[in-house]
């Protein structure tokens, strides 16, 4: 078919016709199996997590991302997906306060937009993450709301977050000691490692980046946009990664889904 086929078939279905031939065509694909698969009535709808939590954190840098530079968590943003009415329902944003290198390059803040005045007003990091943890709990996430948080890529949760708790003298949160990462993408859409980087991911969607690039809330609304195209795609978001004993590991897509734990309040020493 060509790709005005297989939008004239969406579009009859009522279906998202943006995005590359081959994304359109893996779309159909997916609706076709979906209602094979209703007519058998496999469908659970219990199928996925009621909400899922996309991070992409900010942090400081210097340019040319020298080896022995300690990376320190700026910006803590959270993006709350609804899963069944696909919609992003709630966000949260706090900036951080860095320790060990409080004052900001120039090429930091170039990137992010985040300025020296911004951190320093800021809190400490331990009290940011309990800040995190009480409006999880206030949205009633693992306990009612079963949950997983989603990055795009590893290093959000196994480098930055798993350094900044060491930093901080932080116990590692035990919410996101499991996680999407969404090199589903590749897998669902059939595209090469090159092809998801986020603006990418994006464009072959048929979207384009809203917002500023390196905010960490616009970064993660979009990484947002992009779970909630896959989940209408037919991908069954899962969590793949998780880190123990400070290491990165992935985890089995055939085993049992699996909600996060109810957010624990971390503890820290002054």
């Amino acid at each position: 078919m060509t790709r005005e086929e297989l939008r004239s078939k969406l579009a009859e279905f009522k279906l998202e016709t943006r995005g590359v031939k081959d994304v359109l065509k893996k779309r159909l694909k997916n609706y076709y199996k979906k209602q094979k698969l209703m007519q058998k009535e496999h469908i659970s709808e219990d199928s996925c997590y009621d909400y899922i939590c996309v991070v992409d954190f900010e942090a400081t840098c210097e340019e040319g991302n020298p080896p022995e530079f300690v990376h320190e968590i700026i910006e803590f943003p959270v993006v709350l997906v609804n899963t069944r009415t696909l919609e992003i329902e709630d966000t949260f944003q706090q900036y951080v306060k860095p320790e060990i290198n409080p004052k900001l390059s120039d090429f930091c803040i170039s990137l992010t937009g985040i300025t020296q005045d911004i951190v320093d007003k800021a809190d400490i990091f331990p009290q940011v993450l309990q800040n995190v943890v009480e409006w999880m709990r206030q949205r009633e996430l693992g306990t009612k709301y079963s949950y997983s948080m989603l990055t795009d890529g590893s290093w959000d949760m196994s480098k930055f977050l798993n350094i900044q708790c060491f930093i901080s003298r932080t116990k590692y949160p035990s919410f996101a000691k499991k996680w999407i990462n969404t090199h589903n993408y590749g897998n669902l859409y059939k595209v090469p490692r090159n092809q998801t980087k986020l603006t990418i991911m994006l464009e072959n969607l048929g979207m384009s980046y809203d917002g500023r690039p390196h905010s960490g809330l616009d970064d993660s609304k979009n990484i947002a946009r992009i779970a909630i195209r896959m989940l209408q795609d037919g991908c069954d978001l899962r969590m793949n990664e998780r880190i123990h004993g400070g290491q990165l590991m992935t985890v089995s897509s055939s085993g049992p889904l699996e909600g996060a734990p109810a957010p624990q309040m971390p503890r820290y020493r002054n």
